[in-house]
């Protein structure tokens, strides 16, 4: 730790940039063991982190005492993914420290940018699901309420992504390589996670039955906590991560035998549960990993729970007064079945009584529409891991069923479908199912999507409990997603409406008249433009591919999937190609593609795709017949920094999933937060985006909803649309012959015959025609510059509502009834 020189808060001036610099060369020195002279750009990184997380550390320590003072209801927020992102540049400025950080590492010689861009990105997520819960926790901390988040401490993410012959290669992501300086090691918060083992029964005395858990594994759970700030706000709340600890670290004994292996294997095993994010479940041993994942880190966060709980209260009957449990999809959903585990194993309480606190405890969010995504485990792998889980998940079944079967009695059917045990095709535990159960609230995440719910995939839960689903719709945080990632365009909004934005979205209509101011207009595309070359410089360094920032900037960046659509915007993109390489190049507005994302290890066909993309942009990118017209690129390891420069950069924002499929998204929220035109289907958010933005200042194309589901119902022919348009089956005649990979003309006959032969489950034919038509127009509007700009600062000024802000007030208001703390 820093020395005694280091100034006391009484002493602190925030803004006095002479103060934060002490502070600054007292931790190289103290903290980092570095002198001036000595000290790289990572130490003086380490410096400013140790620096900004004093002052953080004293406001979380302010928040604890005020969570003990007034014991208000805590919402836990239980996420197997935090996307996070990196946090000096984030913290500085919700902690209002940015511009005395600048200045004082300039004064010492440095730059604040530079400095930023040693901090590695806290591979602690994937995709939308975990940068949706880190939005969270900031709104939750602006807004003072009193929350937690629970997840894993990932060593290593999901990969590290890079592109070998066009290929996606995955790379161990060593993200805590030189340590994390945000995080705080707890050890004094160790529980005990059990799997395996047996249950054995006995009778109480009273007539009942105690089941007692045995001979099991035991993995030690200990804490990690991070400071998450508000903005402009004394809170500071906490995101605890838990690591997998061995019970019994070294056997010495092995070790003396000279057997080195064995002497270290159960640590091994055992602290292999935090290793990676999202290990490859293809294989029955990643399955089974899974699951203990999930399950060690929702049993360590439940223990913590209950224990803060048990600290001020003794009678069970106040823990739903004081305590809220979000699961963030279904991976925590166990946690319903551990919550009873602890309740009645191990405190004592009867059924009924647990489960009548449990059910006023839990809320679920659904992401998905699609079943194939909704997480169930074989009963016979469950039961191998969780044996005393799964006892408890078929009593809850047992008495739900009978209930059931009350409300509607002789539906026998109605009883299979609902049933958390899904007993045809091998018996399955269906997680989803027991989370909907054990919930007293199940939202969606859009309209549409919530929609969808009822009347599709949770139709038959919305019969028994029609009081239980609502929406709230997604949203994303001003905070990283403007005024940390775009600060150039936050600060001349700032200079026409005032910073009052930054916590309240709302005020952005402010920008609406804006719109027609041509002086306005002007600044605002040079901020993009500044964007653009910033991104341009990024992708030359990256990928080796230089770009025009005078061409539209046409971005897909999202989890490669086929139900995202990556390939219609290929499609796109060979169809411009031909047209350039036919001589109609002077109907082509010059565009720069940009794809980013990674496909699951066990994915193939999305690894296709990257391929194929890959393949797609070297013969584009090399073609002199082109002239620049068009360029492709895929950059590699999409992650939060690299869309902090992606998002701002964008001129048209690609969301073109086919409807019905996509939950809500937020990257269509963030790109047009940052002045970025959207082209999409009428899915997920897109449906909301439409109604405040207008239609004017949107692209909306292709079938909706019910027409998908009308087409599908009716039948489908993907040849129709085939031999129907010669500019798509030209392009998938060249695909499907191996225009773009001349050495294996093979490469791609899978893509072209699941688009044709099998039936083109994502519907991207059908939708082509229109997806080209609404492209071609895009591609006009973009060459009158002063239109599309108008249309930008409107997208800009009506996207309020797309804050997470409101999201988490509506969850705090009507599903965990969570009130801001009181700020001294």
């Amino acid at each position: 730790m820093s020395s005694s020189k280091k100034p006391n808060s009484a002493q602190l001036d925030r803004s006095n940039p002479e103060v934060l610099q002490r502070m600054l060369s007292n931790h190289l020195i103290y903290t980092e063991g570095k002198s001036v002279a000595t000290a790289t750009e990572r130490d003086w990184f380490e410096a400013s982190a140790h620096a900004v997380r004093d002052q953080m550390i004293e406001k979380h320590l302010k928040t604890t005492e005020a969570c003990v003072d007034q014991d208000p209801k805590r919402l836990y927020y239980l996420s197997l993914e935090f996307l996070i992102g990196r946090t000096l540049s984030n913290a500085a400025l919700n902690m209002g420290l940015e511009p005395a950080l600048r200045d004082s590492l300039k004064a010492l010689g440095h730059d604040l940018e530079e400095v930023e861009e040693t901090e590695i990105d806290a591979a602690l997520g994937n995709g939308g699901l975990g940068r949706l819960a880190a939005c969270f926790l900031d709104s939750m901390a602006t807004l003072d309420l009193p929350g937690q988040g629970y997840g894993i401490r990932y060593e290593y993410g999901m990969f590290n992504q890079r592109i070998k012959n066009g290929q996606q290669v995955e790379r161990p992501d060593n993200w805590l390589r030189f340590g994390n300086p945000w995080e705080f090691q707890r050890p004094e918060r160790m529980y005990p996670v059990k799997f395996f083992g047996r249950v054995v029964q006995f009778s109480d005395g009273d007539g009942g039955i105690e089941h007692h858990w045995v001979d099991s594994d035991t993995v030690m759970a200990m804490a990690y906590d991070v400071p998450i700030p508000g903005y402009n706000t004394g809170t500071v709340n906490n995101l605890r991560l838990w690591a997998a600890k061995a019970a019994r670290e070294f056997n010495l004994e092995s070790f003396n035998a000279g057997d080195y292996l064995s002497a270290v294997q159960d640590k091994n095993i055992s602290e292999s549960l935090s290793k990676v994010l999202y290990p490859n479940d293809s294989s029955a041993v990643g399955k089974e990993l899974r699951l203990r994942q999930e399950y060690f880190f929702v049993s360590a966060s439940i223990q913590d729970i209950l224990y803060h709980f048990l600290q001020k209260h003794s009678d069970w009957n106040q823990l739903p007064e004081k305590v809220a449990i979000q699961l963030n999809d279904t991976h925590p959903a166990v946690g319903v079945a551990e919550l009873m585990y602890q309740l009645i194993d191990v405190h004592g309480l009867k059924w009924d009584h647990a489960w009548g606190l449990v059910t006023k405890i839990f809320a679920y969010t659904n992401h998905t529409l699609m079943p194939e995504a909704l997480e169930t485990w074989a009963v016979e792998k469950f039961e191998r891991v969780l044996p005393r889980h799964l006892e408890i998940i078929y009593e809850i079944n047992h008495r739900f069923l009978a209930q059931v079967n009350h409300l509607f009695p002789g539906d026998t059917e109605l009883l299979s479908r609902v049933s958390i045990i899904n007993e045809s095709h091998g018996r399955r535990v269906r997680m989803a199912h027991l989370a909907v159960v054990g919930s007293h609230t199940v939202n969606g995440v859009a309209a549409i999507h919530s929609g969808l719910l009822q009347t599709t995939l949770f139709a038959d839960f919305h019969r028994i409990y029609p009081e239980k689903f609502i929406n709230v719709t997604n949203g994303i945080t001003p905070r990283r997603w403007l005024n940390q990632c775009n600060h150039n365009l936050a600060q001349l909004i700032s200079s026409r409406i005032g910073n009052g934005f930054v916590r309240n979205l709302d005020q952005l209509k402010g920008l609406i008249p804006h719109a027609e101011d041509a002086e306005f207009r002007k600044q605002f595309r040079a901020v993009k433009q500044e964007n653009k070359a910033r991104l341009a410089e990024y992708i030359k360094e990256k990928v080796g591919i230089t770009v025009d920032i005078n061409s539209m900037f046409d971005v897909q960046i999202k989890r490669i999937h086929e139900y995202k659509r990556q390939l219609l915007n290929v499609l796109h993109v060979i169809t411009l190609y031909n047209r350039i390489r036919s001589g109609n190049a002077h109907t082509i507005t010059p565009r720069t593609i940009i794809f980013a994302g990674k496909a699951a290890p066990g994915y193939k066909l999305a690894k296709m795709i990257i391929r194929l993309i890959n393949d797609v942009a070297s013969i584009v990118n090399e073609d002199p017949a082109v002239h620049g017209l068009l360029k492709v690129v895929f950059l590699p390891n999409y992650d939060v920094s690299s869309a902090e420069k992606l998002f701002p950069a964008s001129d048209l924002s690609e969301q073109i999933s086919t409807a019905g499929t996509e939950a809500s998204g937020t990257g269509n929220m963030k790109m047009a937060l940052n002045g970025a035109l959207t082209i999409g289907t009428l899915d997920g958010a897109n449906v909301e985006i439409l109604e405040e933005v207008g239609d004017n200042n949107i692209f909306i194309f292709g079938l909706t909803t019910p027409q998908v589901a009308d087409l599908r119902t009716k039948g489908y022919s993907a040849w129709d649309h085939y031999y129907g348009n010669e500019e798509l089956r030209q392009v998938l005649d060249m695909i499907g012959n191996g225009f773009f990979s001349v050495e294996e003309p093979d490469r791609y006959r899978q893509i072209f015959d699941n688009l044709t032969h099998h039936g083109d489950h994502y519907l991207l034919l059908a939708d082509y025609a229109s997806y080209i038509s609404t492209q071609d127009k895009v591609s006009l509007l973009y060459q009158d510059k002063e239109e599309w700009t108008r249309r930008a600062i409107l997208n800009v000024a009506n996207m309020g509502k797309f804050s997470s802000d409101r999201t988490i007030m509506e969850y705090a208001d009507n599903v965990w009834n969570v009130k801001s703390l009181k700020q001294s």
